[in-house]
């Protein structure tokens, strides 16, 4: 006789934990996130529904299959995946475990998610993300994103942090990790609050850029003036 695990019935959903990657939609009005190893194929929002990545028609999470959403109990965990090289770039998101779920002993497997939160590293720079810019790679309709600072991210499709938690919808709040302040991408207005400490850091780099342009405009006057004993 097959014995059967107790069903659960929680009074608020279970919290987990998981990685992935923040998308934009072709015409950038819709924002989501897709999954970094089977799920990748299927693009989510913020709150949805799980769907089988083989196209069976059942409701995941099926025992015999492996579909559904998944997440780890443990927040620490899910931050250690960020130490491998192919998951640098993805984002950390607190989700709700919702709906008819599997427990497991490091997390779950589900049928659907709320995203709380997303929290998102600094850039490949090492500054502070102030924004979500175009990775250079996706799928059909779809951008994959990753962090940038202001400096990195001139010339690329970008939208700022609050930007894309409003495009996602749903109450969806973006965090920042580890890493400096961030200066805001060029062109787009900064929504997101800053603190002193912030505020600081941003007052340095715009020192900082001041400092270098005025020592460009000092050799340039340097140069002319040598040009123009020569001529």
């Amino acid at each position: 006789m097959r014995m059967r695990l107790p069903a659960e019935r929680p009074t608020e959903p279970p919290t987990g934990y998981k990685i992935a990657h923040p998308v934009l939609s072709q015409d950038g009005t819709r924002a989501g996130f897709t999954g970094v190893s089977l799920g990748g194929a299927l693009p989510y929002g913020v709150l949805d529904d799980a769907a089988c990545v083989y196209g069976r028609r059942h409701r995941p999470p099926a025992r015999w299959c492996d579909c559904g959403f998944h997440c780890v109990h443990d927040r620490t965990a899910a931050e250690a995946l960020l130490c491998a090289s192919e998951y640098r770039r993805a984002v950390l998101l607190e989700v709700s475990v919702l709906g008819a779920y599997i427990r497991f002993e490091r997390g779950f497997r589900y049928a659907r998610q709320r995203v709380r939160t997303a929290t998102v590293g600094p850039c490949d720079c090492g500054a502070g993300a102030a924004g979500l810019a175009d990775a250079g790679r996706g799928r059909p309709g779809w951008r994959v994103l990753l962090p940038v600072c202001g400096g990195c991210a001139r010339g690329r499709t970008t939208v700022s942090l609050a930007g894309f938690a409003r495009l996602a919808g749903e109450g969806l709040r973006m965090a920042r990790g580890a890493g400096a302040a961030a200066a805001p991408p060029g062109g787009l207005a900064v929504e997101d609050e800053f603190g002193v400490p912030e505020l600081a850091a941003e007052a340095a780099l715009l020192q900082a850029r001041l400092d270098w342009f005025q020592t460009q405009l000092t050799r340039l006057g340097e140069s002319g003036d040598r040009g123009g004993g020569q001529g």
